[in-house]
């Protein structure tokens, strides 16, 4: 199993320690092996709001933790740069750990900063985050440039060529339709769901689905409650928990050392546990629907695990995972759909996207 988006760099900036089994991680190493997950990738994320200079710092900060971690575990995990990589790492049985970026804010419109990284071994950038950039808009506002950026179209061009995977998760209707126009190898949405089947304005219209399986790309469904029905946290206290969890969580990162700022956190994720969410049937919908409109060979999953302030009912953290292959299972899907939408799917978009950069030389 592969997945295409996790935020665990993050995490470790905040101490966790990837080799244990953490009561409150969604992620870690021993829940990475218990889940069945042969890899997936770590995404480098940095904050909208985040100036160019301080995105790039921290960006470089989460990559050299990963590779720390990495390096720390050796009997557990490896670093995979390619599809071979990971298939070698499954053979010895490695758990294979892929890079992304998710915002292009610390290429800060240098497409030497772009190389940089690709050489660092970062795999696939998401454009944009919660906010407009110097690369493109983005869902959450979609006001600055209609789409691309000329620097964002000078990223794609860039990114076609060194193989580099372009995902549009967060991004701006525009944007998506300016990528799927102007790039020449296939594009992704790592983490994303459908919007017919939940509103928000993150997720993917059955336009885009199709064309994404038209193209030969590729969308990871996410976990977010939020992203998969429009009836989570409707009760106001629910939503005013989230908020209240929102100001918890930043005090903790402001001090991950902290061991008050850590009880309360932890505390926090007790409360946010019992608000009634989506779980493995909602999941499973949006793959359906994703299929249906996509095809079988073009979605995967992207669950966004420590990327989330609370998962799916029963899937707390990446070693529940697999039920979401025992749901589609008693849908009827074949143990070789499975497979596909379990990373067959996602080593074979990466693949392509290589292929077509090899074209290009």
């Amino acid at each position: 199993m592969y997945d295409s988006h996790m935020d665990t760099p993050s995490q470790l900036l905040r101490l966790r320690n990837p080799g244990l089994d953490n009561a409150y991680a969604q992620v870690d190493f021993p829940k990475l092996r218990r889940g069945g997950v042969d890899g997936a990738f770590f995404a480098l994320y940095t904050p909208a709001e985040m100036a160019p200079d301080a995105a790039t710092r921290y960006a470089l900060q989460m990559l050299s933790a990963t590779y720390d971690a990495v390096e720390a575990h050796p009997g557990e995990v490896a670093l995979a740069f390619s599809p071979e990589d990971a298939a070698n790492a499954r053979k010895n049985g490695l758990i294979s750990i892929f890079l992304g970026m998710e915002n292009g804010a610390p290429i800060q419109e240098s497409l030497a900063l772009l190389r940089t990284f690709y050489r660092m071994g970062v795999r696939y950038v998401t454009l944009t985050h919660n906010g407009d950039n110097a690369l493109a808009d983005s869902a959450a506002e979609g006001k600055r440039w209609g789409g691309l950026s000329p620097f964002g179209r000078e990223a794609v061009a860039e990114m076609n060529r060194l193989g580099m995977m372009i995902d549009l998760s967060h991004a701006a209707d525009s944007t998506f339709w300016d990528c799927l126009k102007v790039s020449k190898a296939p594009i992704v949405a790592t983490h994303s769901c459908c919007r017919a089947l939940c509103g928000h304005r993150r997720n993917l219209t059955d336009e885009m689905l199709q064309a994404l399986g038209e193209s030969g790309g590729y969308v990871g469904i996410n976990f977010y409650p939020a992203f998969l029905s429009d009836s989570f946290a409707q009760d106001p206290a629910d939503a005013a928990l989230l908020d209240e969890a929102d100001v918890v969580e930043a005090a903790f990162i402001r001090n991950p050392a902290d061991p008050e700022r850590i009880e309360a956190w932890h505390r926090m994720q007790d409360r946010l546990r019992k608000i009634p969410r989506p779980g493995v049937k909602e999941i499973v919908d949006h793959v359906d629907h994703a299929v249906r409109l996509a095809g079988i060979d073009h979605v995967g999953i992207g669950s966004d695990f420590d990327g989330i302030l609370v998962a799916p009912e029963g899937m707390d953290d990446v070693s529940r995972i697999g039920v979401v292959a025992a749901e589609m299972a008693r849908r009827g899907y074949t143990p070789e759909e499975i497979e596909k939408v379990n990373g067959k799917n996602l080593m074979d978009v990466f693949a392509r996207v290589i292929k077509a950069a090899e074209s290009m030389r």
